[in-house]
């Protein structure tokens, strides 16, 4: 369960269906052309909050299908629906999911006793593995080490998706918990997470951009950090100018650039503007996509 994740992104349509086709494209793209370790399912690259409970097991499905045992996968089945987060852990579980994770419920301010006891639900009624999703800057929610420390002590919370800049933070989780696995969330701060001694990353990005978030990984790894920093530049680069496009909509367009179904955003996102797409071509040819 070590190594690179894409944050996997999902084709739609303009009325919002699902582009089944497409979503098997990008699938193998990201396997055999990005090379990445594994693919985190129904995540926010994935729409996941605007979908219906039919649709993420329709992703979820079809991903396993196409995968076929080539890498692994995480699914995140996280919701405020409570009962709607179960039945899609306990879908991905029957179709062999290697772990589940799960986003901390948001929106209303749940105390941590209530954000415990929805972890305790999900891994009690499905018997798989969870994975905490961290994203504080999202869903406002911040855990302190006290309260990672409760979670941590029921075995099947594997590890934590860490999407947070403290960093301190991280280095006292990754001391106090060697064997638990933790993955660093922000793309533009991969080197960072490396150099602490994450076991892997989970990014968006990894969708067009695996093969430099493998350089940046494989460097760290060598303790050649001069030369992770210069591919890191690149890529923040890179980062810069898909977010000042948007993010989702630059992401899906490149791949539609490179030939892939990688179709528009679910709204209320809006689709790209046209006058964008010209620049996203340009961003291909540029960072060698």
């Amino acid at each position: 369960m070590k190594g690179l994740f894409s944050a996997l992104l999902v084709p739609f349509n303009e009325n919002g269906e699902l582009i089944e086709q497409g979503l098997r494209e990008i699938v193998r793209q990201n396997i055999e052309v990005q090379k990445v370790d594994g693919l985190y399912v129904n995540g926010s690259s994935g729409e996941n909050f605007m979908l219906s409970t039919e649709q993420k097991k329709q992703i979820f499905r079809i991903v396993s299908e196409e995968n076929n045992g080539a890498v692994k996968l995480i699914a995140q089945v996280g919701s405020v629906n409570l009962n709607e987060a179960v039945e899609l852990g306990q879908y991905a579980t029957e179709l062999g999911y290697d772990s589940l994770s799960a986003v901390t419920p948001f929106y209303y301010k749940f105390t941590f006793e209530e954000i415990k006891s929805y972890y305790e639900t999900i891994i009690e009624a499905t018997g798989n593995n969870m994975i905490i999703y961290a994203i504080p800057f999202l869903t406002g929610v911040s855990m302190s080490m006290a309260q990672f420390d409760e979670l941590f002590q029921n075995e099947k919370v594997i590890g934590v998706k860490y999407t947070d800049g403290n960093f301190y933070l991280l280095e006292r989780l990754r001391k106090r918990y060697p064997d638990k696995l933790i993955y660093s969330g922000f793309d533009e701060m991969l080197i960072y997470g490396a150099i602490s001694g994450v076991d892997g990353a989970i990014g968006s990005t990894y969708n067009i951009n695996g093969q430099r978030a493998r350089q940046i990984w494989d460097l760290c790894q060598e303790g050649k950090i001069t030369e992770a920093y210069e591919v890191q530049h690149v890529t923040n680069d890179l980062i810069e100018k898909v977010l000042d496009l948007g993010l989702y909509q630059t992401l899906k367009e490149v791949l539609n650039v490179k030939g892939y179904q990688a179709g528009t955003v679910k709204k209320p996102m809006a689709s790209m503007d046209e006058s964008k797409k010209a620049a996203v071509a340009q961003l291909v040819k540029d960072f060698n996509l």
